[in-house]
């Protein structure tokens, strides 16, 4: 297995953002507000139809940026002056993300699945594989985290996985991923769990067997105290309400 840097980490899910102070989510200002405070990072890639890629949560722009577009149809000229919730800040290339974080700090990178080919996957590791400092990356995609495995064994990977409980899927699709069936195919070093799913029997019996668990997304002091007992690493939102 690799060497699990994500143990007991608090990681900043999209960046230390703040809407009360004009920070928003995966920007630039959050991850530097991260790293001010020594908090890991979560980011969320996606590639444009440019193959560009960029750090961005949603398949469209409407709720960060006001623009009723899926974002995998824009080119960068698209995009470049969108502004992210009515603030300064842009949405940032993966260079500009990796420039500014340096290695000070931890990435969690997760892997959107808009686009059904792995060129994400591909155009991300052509500007990560010269980064020195640590990364580690995840999806709900269990076919993404495989890729991994089979082109970048060292790098360590996750599977993203909740209950689905209100998801619109199939009964057989659901019971494979929220018990991360998949495991056998992409043997994952880590698995993110939604703190909303557990306590699960099936995590708890993976965690018994030396797979990491991490929890997300913790909001509160409730949900922190129910991660100290159930994961080994947390990705938060709120962090300074509850965690001192």
């Amino acid at each position: 297995m690799n060497d699990n840097f994500l143990k007991d980490k608090i990681i900043a899910h999209r960046g230390l953002f703040n809407k009360k102070e004009n920070i928003p989510e995966n920007s630039l200002l959050s991850y530097k507000k991260a790293i001010d405070k020594g908090y890991g990072i979560e980011i969320d890639l996606h590639i444009l139809a440019d193959g560009k890629v960029v750090v961005f949560h949603d398949d469209n722009l409407i709720r960060m940026t006001g623009k009723n577009k899926e974002l995998k149809t824009c080119t960068y000229d698209d995009i470049k002056e969108l502004t992210l919730d009515n603030t300064n800040e842009h949405i940032p290339y993966l260079e500009d993300v990796l420039a500014l974080v340096d290695g000070k700090v931890p990435l969690l990178i997760e892997y959107k699945y808009d686009v059904k080919d792995r060129s994400l996957e591909e155009k991300s590791m052509e500007i990560l594989k010269d980064y020195k400092g640590k990364f580690a990356i995840q999806s709900f995609d269990p076919f993404s985290v495989k890729w991994f495995k089979d082109n970048y064994s060292e790098i360590l990977r996750g599977q993203l996985s909740s209950n689905y409980k209100g998801e619109k899927i199939g009964f057989f699709k659901k019971f494979i991923l929220k018990n991360v069936f998949t495991n056998f195919l992409n043997k994952p070093d880590f698995i993110s769990y939604n703190i909303s799913s557990l306590p699960s029997n099936r995590i708890k019996y993976l965690r018994s067997k030396g797979i990491l668990i991490g929890g997300w997304t913790i909001r509160n002091k409730e949900d922190y105290e129910k991660a100290k007992k159930y994961c080994d690493f947390f990705i938060c939102e709120n962090i300074e309400d509850y965690i001192k």
